[in-house]
């Protein structure tokens, strides 16, 4: 059985939710499939725009070919709100595709975590709009 404790843990307050959301930021933001995926459970349960993904095995797996497609990957997440074990995050992040077309994707995510602090659960909608790449804010 697994034991990973992934501080800080549930219940948040303000300081320790804001301090998540940065990690979440920050682990994204290095692109590795393998370290993002640690910070979720064995069985967490994503939904991401259309795709259904169940487990850390699938999370690494839609990584990996996630940041194969969305090239130079810059991601800025926000709180937006929490209570408890959930949290409420609105985000932008920018890339580019294989023709050169950037992008600036924006969504909003609902997380649940587990009282070790991993992600059980995460809800997803995101939309994407063409930009020009001297419209690029991040």
């Amino acid at each position: 059985m697994e034991t990973i404790t992934r501080p800080p843990l549930p219940p948040f307050t303000l300081e320790t939710a804001l301090i998540k959301v940065q990690a979440a930021q920050d682990a994204w933001n290095t692109k590795d499939p393998e370290r993002v995926a640690l910070a979720y459970t064995m069985d967490t349960e994503w939904r991401n725009r259309t795709e259904f993904i169940n487990g850390r095995e699938e999370v690494k797996a839609f990584l990996t070919r996630k940041w194969k497609k969305e090239l130079h990957y810059k991601l800025k997440k926000e709180l937006w709100g929490f209570q408890e074990n959930r949290m409420a995050v609105t985000f932008q992040y920018e890339w580019q595709n294989h023709s050169g077309q950037w992008f600036r994707s924006y969504g909003n995510e609902l997380w649940e975590f587990d009282e070790n602090g991993l992600m059980r659960k995460r809800l997803a909608s995101i939309n994407d709009m063409e930009i020009l790449e001297r419209d690029r804010i991040l």
